[in-house]
């Protein structure tokens, strides 16, 4: 690798709106997210994944109609 081309790799400080703070390395010195894994509704639970059994069946009965 050549010497003086690469930005610094120092540590770093991602701080979410919810009031997270990740301590990590990164190029910049603060990072500020408006969403983080501690309060995602994926990760959290508090929003399940859609069903989609209804939307395949409809699916399979339209396209199965042309044949």
């Amino acid at each position: 690798m050549k010497a003086e081309i690469h930005p610094s790799y120092d540590m770093t400080t991602i701080t979410c709106a919810c009031g997270n703070v990740i301590h990590t390395r990164a190029t910049k010195k603060s990072i500020r997210v408006e969403i983080c894994s501690q309060c995602h509704p994926f990760f959290t639970g508090e929003k399940k994944l859609v069903d989609t059994a209804g939307r395949i069946d409809r699916f399979k009965k339209r396209y199965a109609k042309g044949k």
